[in-house]
């Protein structure tokens, strides 16, 4: 069995606008899935698959983290992505920060208050 592959679902109250989000920041290609009793959308990043669907429970306030899987996006240019980010409609979470030997790492919170993060592989970080 093969462990390295990645699926991924992300919660959204309006599922339109987490779709535009994440359209808008990676370029990924989401379609509505017809077959799923639920608003269900594939989602396709050219690697790892996804799907988006609304969110079934409370999110936890602001301010008391996560209580989900975090998932993180490798991206060519950290401050181009979090700029990206930023301009449609995402947060700060945890700013840039070096993975020592790494990456550039940092986390953002969506349209939807879901926490990710991106990481720009860089050997020289923090070095």
């Amino acid at each position: 069995m093969d462990h390295g592959y990645v699926f991924f679902e992300i919660q959204a109250n309006d599922v339109q606008r987490a779709a535009k989000f994440y359209q808008a920041i990676f370029d990924w290609k989401l379609s509505r899935n017809p077959g799923v009793p639920i608003e269900y959308w594939d989602i396709e990043t050219g690697g790892s698959r996804g799907g988006l669907l609304p969110r079934p429970a409370k999110t936890p306030p602001p301010e008391h983290g996560t209580n989900a899987f975090v998932c993180s996006m490798v991206v060519e240019n950290f401050d181009n992505v979090a700029a990206k980010i930023l301009s449609n409609g995402g947060q700060v979470a945890l700013e840039k920060f070096p993975v020592t030997g790494r990456c550039w790492q940092g986390y953002f919170i969506d349209t939807e208050g879901n926490t990710f993060g991106i990481f720009e592989v860089d050997e020289k970080a923090g070095l």
